[in-house]
């Protein structure tokens, strides 16, 4: 195993231990409000803490983008973390949240971990070297059409003013599909297209540590990343498309068949 993926997974475990110091006390926790619908509280704050210090104690010349602490300069390694990804399901008592760590080295995703710790479930990838749950090789599923395909969504929650085309593109999907799932945590749920338990995902709005590691598991798993029109352009735009190689199309002419320009760029 890479040294620096086995360093991505002691931060993630570090993390993970703070997460569940606190998840039978969440009423007493102190929460602020970031933004329309965007929640952070200390469990945030603590876990991005330790991520970043078992970081810095291993590789204290990489720069660091987490949601919580923004920009941490260094050299062209840079990790993209999101603390806790599910902040609304973690502070109801829902089930379904995670930790995400991603390495970039200038333009090219390294490493990455998603850690589910309620299930103790670390999905992991290395660049070259294949997509991995808890040490067995993960693949994306081999479904060839929409027709009984089980998909993965998030609504935009803190884009409101596109709810309309998102639910366009909603309806049209769950015309094609078998069913849809809106579980709350946008990389666990790309961790799923990577292992084959969703067959394909689409979101809009995303930002970066909501979906870097989860990229480079999905590429290593053999499946296709994309923004709404098929390109690359998923981490400036936060639109996202993802799939294994038969779904992923579908999507994209979902999207292109029904959503406006601004949203297609």
């Amino acid at each position: 195993m890479h040294p620096m993926l086995n360093t991505a997974i002691r931060a993630a475990r570090n993390a993970a231990r703070v997460t569940i110091r606190y998840i039978d006390s969440v009423d007493a926790l102190t929460v602020d409000t970031k933004g329309l619908n965007d929640f952070v509280s200390e469990v945030d704050k603590q876990a991005e803490a330790e991520i970043i210090n078992t970081i810095k104690r291993a590789y204290p010349e990489h720069s660091i983008f987490a949601e919580e602490s923004g920009e941490h300069e260094g050299n062209d390694f840079q990790w993209i973390i999101d603390p806790l990804d599910g902040t609304t399901n973690y502070l109801h008592g829902f089930p379904q949240f995670s930790i995400s760590i991603a390495l970039r080295y200038k333009n090219s995703l390294e490493q990455a971990v998603i850690y589910d710790p309620l299930r103790d479930e670390l999905f992991t990838a290395s660049k070259g070297s294949g997509a991995y749950l808890n040490d067995k090789r993960i693949r994306v599923a081999n479904r060839k059409t929409l027709d009984g395909s089980l998909l993965g969504t998030g609504f935009p929650f803190k884009a409101q003013g596109e709810i309309d085309h998102y639910l366009k593109t909603f309806k049209a999907l769950f015309l094609q599909a078998a069913d849809i799932r809106r579980p709350g945590s946008a990389a666990l749920d790309l961790a799923y297209v990577a292992a084959g338990r969703l067959d394909g995902f689409w979101e809009m709005k995303l930002s970066p540590w909501d979906i870097a590691a989860g990229v480079l598991l999905i590429q290593e798993a053999g499946g296709i990343v994309s923004d709404f029109a098929g390109n690359k352009e998923f981490f400036s735009s936060g639109n996202v498309v993802a799939g294994n190689p038969k779904i992923h199309p579908h999507i994209v002419k979902t999207m292109t068949d029904n959503l406006p320009e601004h949203l297609l760029k």
